[in-house]
């Protein structure tokens, strides 16, 4: 029988098999989920009840699996940074690669080192800052475009938005219908995506004529003809256009001697770039305009900044600096929905954290929705504060309660070309509009890889105020 045991640190412990764990589920999950109350497809109410029941560690058991779901910033430290090299990533983000490959967010160890050197230098600051005018252009052209007191779906516009801008940095190329079916074959794909991490080892069913499967063979199918025709025409032209892929094509590894990306590699990191920078960064701007609309003092904060600094001209580089509450606003919204909303880890060895000590292949789950929204972290959670992102608040604060872009070695590489891109569209467009919820529309989470809108956001225009 478990013997139960509280340390000096009152973390309760729960010995089995000569392993310690943390308090949890004491069913396995699957039969505590068809007993209980939760939906097996949201999980976000699963970690939440796991917290609210037994703190900032639960374990539970998926079939013969071991899951710890951790919400102590010192322990997702550990995982991240000071045990990295203990972890690889877990099952869900593994099964990606039937999708991305061996891109930047699947691969492991020396291959993604390799991969992350190469990649790099696309990712400089002066490098990106170079992007500046399309996203602006770009922002400007859709807000042109509104019309007051005509309703918009504010994700599809901002999903919109961003995919032309994609296109035009990666790609070098407007949203032709090359592009538009990269995203149209992703979508497909991602409405697949809680089928194939559900079925096991769908790796090994691929070429099975079962119907998911077989949509997604023909998804990915389409996908690779239009992507390797890109990388060909990009290789024939033998020019740096400007855009990542004409980086990636030129970019160099020298502890490998200077060797360059294959194809096969370039596919893989342009797809995963691709999906990672358009869907979230408009998830991201889609719920600060849900989140603005909901709280006017902080609205009219942020649009006396924007007039302040821009004085009715379009926003440039040089103003990111001083559009400080611009950021702090986005940077709340990520707080409250951010796009990546959990991570996960497998322990390849045996593996100590306070405690407990847990078995080689134990899966770890954190969720920054979850530790985001904690009272422990962040006073009154809930609540819509900008404020909280000051450089002397930001300063309080452990390193590990706020991680929109991950941490550590597997820290997203486009983190900076995301925060200037969501500034400067968020500047653009709110200098001409402000945004105003629709009523009694249904507004609800859907958790997927990415934290999106289920039904979308309804929102109308209306003019700003201040010179345009």
């Amino acid at each position: 029988m478990a013997a139960q045991v509280e340390t000096e640190r009152q973390w309760t412990v729960v010995e089995r098999n000569g392993y310690r764990f943390p308090p949890g589920l004491k069913r396995n999950l699957p039969y505590y989920l068809a007993r209980r109350f939760f939906r097996p497809g949201d999980p976000i109410r699963l970690f939440e009840y796991l917290s609210a029941t037994y703190g900032r560690m639960a374990h539970y058991r998926l079939l013969s699996s071991d899951i710890i779901l951790v919400s102590e910033p010192e322990f997702i430290q550990e995982i991240l940074v000071s045990q990295a090299q203990s972890f690889i990533k877990e099952r869900t983000q593994r099964r990606m690669k039937i999708l991305l490959g061996e891109g930047l967010i699947t691969s492991e160890g020396e291959f993604h080192k390799r991969q992350r050197r190469i990649a790099a230098p696309a990712f400089h600051r002066q490098r990106i800052q170079a992007y500046g005018a399309v996203m602006v252009e770009r922002a400007a052209a859709m807000r042109d475009a509104w019309q007051p007191g005509t309703e918009i779906d504010a994700f599809a516009e901002m999903m919109r938005l961003t995919l032309q801008i994609v296109a035009r940095t990666l790609l070098n190329t407007d949203v032709t219908g090359d592009v538009q079916r990269i995203n149209d074959e992703v979508n497909a794909i991602m409405d697949l995506y809680n089928y194939l991490v559900v079925l096991p080892r769908a790796e090994a069913y691929l070429h099975w004529p079962i119907p998911g499967l077989m949509r997604f063979r023909r998804a990915r199918r389409r996908l690779d003809k239009v992507v390797y025709r890109i990388i060909a025409q990009h290789r024939a032209d033998g020019v740096d256009r400007g855009d990542l892929l004409s980086m990636l094509l030129r970019a160099r590894d020298d502890e490998a001697d200077h060797a360059g990306m294959t194809d096969e590699q370039l596919r893989d990191e342009v797809l995963t770039i691709f999906l990672a920078g358009y869907e979230t960064v408009a998830n991201a701007l889609t719920w600060t305009w849900k989140l603005l609309a909901e709280n006017p003092e902080a609205e009219a904060k942020l649009h006396a900044e924007i007039e302040a600094v821009l004085k009715g001209r379009l926003p440039t580089l040089d103003d990111l600096p001083r559009l400080k509450y611009t950021e702090m606003v986005l940077a709340e919204a990520m707080r409250l929905y951010p796009p990546a909303w959990a991570m996960g880890r497998q322990a390849v060895r045996e593996i100590e954290l306070g405690p407990y000590r847990f078995p080689a292949g134990t899966y770890f789950f954190f969720s920054q929705y979850l530790i985001q929204r904690s009272a422990d972290h962040f006073p009154d959670p809930l609540r819509f504060d900008p404020e909280r992102f000051t450089p002397e608040r930001k300063a309080r604060r452990s390193r590990f309660v706020y991680f929109p872009f991950g941490a550590g070695a597997r820290q997203c590489i486009g983190e900076p070309f995301a925060w200037m891109e969501g500034v400067l569209i968020l500047a653009t467009i709110a200098q001409r509009w402000r945004l105003r919820l629709v009523p009694e529309q249904r507004i609800e989470l859907q958790p997927k890889i990415t934290l999106r809108p289920k039904y979308g956001i309804r929102m109308m225009p209306e003019q700003a105020e201040g010179p345009r």
